[in-house]
């Protein structure tokens, strides 16, 4: 319908639900790289206010709180996790009801947000380690503790995150979704597919008109049932934002 457009800015997640039962589209602000605020709490609450709901505490370099996963070496002496401010930024992000977003954040920066945050975090757009080994994915001991931390990984479909190669298949990104929801359940599993960021995708998941053949695939598959795959297409981001929210107003 051409006379459905993008005109709502999302601040809580019950809009996102009026949005759908209206027919509307609607968009989430976040901010991609805790570089964005200069280590300044009072911009981090200025974002807020401008309507961003999720923060990535890292892009593609470390903040002076935070490292990224391009140094995800234990010998990158830049790479230590989450400072003493790193962990007051997930407090004061906790405090707002701002999401902890951990996609492009360095495996020890995972783990250490992990054990601070009180509310679930996010990885928008992150796959799984164990089936491509780049730092951009989510080793097995990390979702575990998204699991406990009642988070959720948002399966990212860049084919050198899917396969660690140029070439990928709706399969490659199948085995990402079932594989993370066998080691964290499937209350954690999302899709983040990064369409606006990668220039390589996968076979049968060019864009976003392929969601209906992916779900349909898992249906067919006999492994998921019609209320789990409602959680991956968004249950189960909804339940994560509710509960940030929740977190806030305690």
């Amino acid at each position: 319908n051409s006379r459905r457009l993008c005109t709502i800015k999302m601040l809580l997640f019950t809009g996102i639900r009026e949005a759908h039962k209206s027919g509307r589209i609607a968009s989430l602000i976040g901010v991609e790289g805790g570089h964005s605020f200069g280590s300044s709490l009072g911009v981090l609450r200025m974002f807020y206010g401008l309507g961003a709901r999720y923060l990535t505490l890292t892009h593609t370099c470390h903040t002076p709180w935070a490292g990224c996963c391009l140094g995800d070496d234990s010998t990158d002496p830049e790479n230590q996790g989450l400072s003493h401010f790193g962990r007051l930024v997930v407090r004061e992000l906790n405090r707002l009801g701002m999401l902890v977003d951990l996609s492009h954040t360095s495996f020890k920066t995972m783990e250490h947000a992990l054990n601070v945050s009180t509310a679930p975090i996010i990885f928008s757009h992150s796959s799984a380690f164990a089936l491509c080994n780049s730092t951009r994915n989510v080793p097995d001991y990390i979702l575990k503790l998204v699991a406990l931390n009642g988070g959720i990984v948002m399966v990212n479909f860049y084919t050198y995150f899917i396969s660690c190669n140029q070439t990928a298949t709706m399969e490659d990104v199948i085995a990402h979704i079932n594989h993370i929801r066998k080691v964290a359940g499937d209350d954690h599993v999302g899709i983040g597919a990064g369409y606006d960021g990668i220039n390589t995708t996968p076979s049968g998941l060019e864009d976003v008109s392929h969601y209906p053949e992916l779900l349909a695939t898992l249906l067919a598959s006999g492994e998921w049932t019609e209320l789990q795959l409602k959680k991956l297409a968004g249950l189960n981001l909804l339940r994560v934002m509710s509960t940030a929210e929740q977190v806030r107003q305690d």
